[in-house]
């Protein structure tokens, strides 16, 4: 198996038409290795929450190639991307994105029942009682403070045990000690969950946590900075 989890070969990317259009990304190449975590950081517009769609299969780009997990992504049709999507990529965004009328068991329940696996309520009780909500499983999100939420959504995500964890500002709307709580937890389950973990953040303090911190500028990567003891063992 290759050590490459997710391979990105000279990725361009140009979003709108005309006179309106923006040349996003322009010939990104990127490997991460399974298991690593990676901080992705940039000025607003820069490109990094693009790039990060990119990796999830939620925006195709023009030209290049996209390989999740051995996959090439661009040879894949829509619905083969969701299914793959659903099996491999887990996905936290910064507003939660839960079903407001559904309860956090059901919210993480969901992208089980849509695999048809068919211990999808028990698998989510589980994940849910790993990220400290045992006692929350049946309260619906306008019940639960946004730390809280933002703690199902991470569930959500772990439930189908996917190989990459995508993270996309996920502690934007949080106040700076549930951030950092919710931080830690990202962190903690990374680790017990083995999977890959890639964040876009602002946040100078997470993107130090991870393996490595990516910089981005101008639809280009401007750095790639491995932790002092990644590089020493590079």
């Amino acid at each position: 198996m290759t050590k490459s989890v997710i391979a990105l070969d000279h990725i361009e990317l140009t979003l709108g038409s005309g006179a309106s259009s923006v040349h996003v990304l322009k010939g990104i190449s990127l490997n991460i290795n399974y298991g690593q975590s990676v901080g992705i950081v940039g000025p607003s517009g820069s490109g990094k929450s693009t790039l990060l769609m990119v990796l999830a299969g939620l925006e195709h780009v023009d030209s290049g190639s996209v390989q999740i997990a051995g996959e090439k992504l661009e040879s894949m049709s829509e619905d083969q991307i969701a299914a793959f999507r659903g099996r491999n990529i887990g996905i936290v965004f910064q507003s939660f994105h839960l079903i407001p009328n559904m309860t956090a068991l059901e919210n993480v329940a969901v992208p089980l029942e849509l695999a048809g696996n068919p211990d999808a309520f028990g698998i989510a009780e589980n994940v849910l009682a790993a990220v400290g909500l045992a006692d929350r499983i049946t309260h619906y999100p306008g019940e639960l403070s946004g730390g809280e939420q933002q703690r199902v959504a991470i569930a959500r995500a772990l439930a189908p045990s996917p190989k990459i964890l995508i993270a996309d500002e996920p502690t934007g709307n949080l106040d700076t000690a549930t951030g950092r709580q919710i931080t830690d937890l990202l962190f903690e389950k990374q680790k017990e969950f083995g999977v890959t973990l890639v964040l876009v953040t602002h946040d100078a303090t997470l993107a130090a946590r991870c393996d490595r911190e990516i910089r981005v500028r101008s639809g280009l990567i401007e750095a790639d900075e491995h932790a002092p003891e990644l590089a020493k063992s590079a």
